[in-house]
């Protein structure tokens, strides 16, 4: 007698078919809830990014256990996104699945990324100048301030196809963790 499976979560095949039908709905929404659901996930992202600089800053930890905290505090950008239904760029990469499988043409893949894309991009430009102007990189005397340019140096300093690879393998950590939310039940 076999024992009941104690995991309480749908099968890879069903996760695949979970994620092309969202891929579906997601390539099928209109232009305007479409924009305004990636504006707020560029914001939601964003928050997140402000969050990881207040986290980070000045926490002496050491690089890895920084790092860990620092992405531990980022990772609230993407389950505001997940938990409020928002489109984001990286994650809407899953809707690949629906356009593999012949269920939208190219043309509505390609228009969900741009719109989310764009979407993304004035969420977080607005997000950033609300930080600016309500003073947030002030705290702990700028220090804040200073982190938040030392990552951004950090950034614009890799090489292109550095930066290119790490923000491949962020978008596979994105997906995951977007494929993880689909297997729940």
């Amino acid at each position: 007698m076999t024992e009941p499976n104690s995991v309480d979560a749908y099968a890879p095949r069903q996760i695949a078919q979970r994620v092309e039908t969202a891929g579906i709905a997601k390539a099928n929404l209109a232009t305007m809830p479409t924009l305004v659901l990636g504006v707020l996930a560029g914001a939601f992202i964003a928050l997140g990014a402000v969050l990881y600089e207040v986290v980070i800053t000045n926490s002496g930890l050491g690089f890895g256990p920084e790092r860990l905290l620092g992405g531990m505090a980022f990772s609230l950008g993407l389950i505001l996104v997940i938990v409020g239904g928002a489109e984001l760029f990286t994650g809407n990469n899953l809707i690949v699945f629906a356009w593999s499988d012949g269920k939208i043409t190219a043309g509505a893949l390609l228009r969900n990324w741009a719109l989310v894309y764009l979407g993304n991009f004035v969420g977080a430009s607005a997000l950033s100048v609300a930080v600016h102007l309500s003073g947030i990189h002030g705290f702990a005397d700028g220090a804040v301030a200073a982190t938040a340019m030392r990552v951004a140096e950090a950034k614009v300093a890799l090489a292109p196809m550095e930066a290119f690879v790490r923000g491949v393998l962020c978008n596979v950590l994105v997906c995951l963790a977007v494929w993880l939310c689909f297997a729940a039940r």
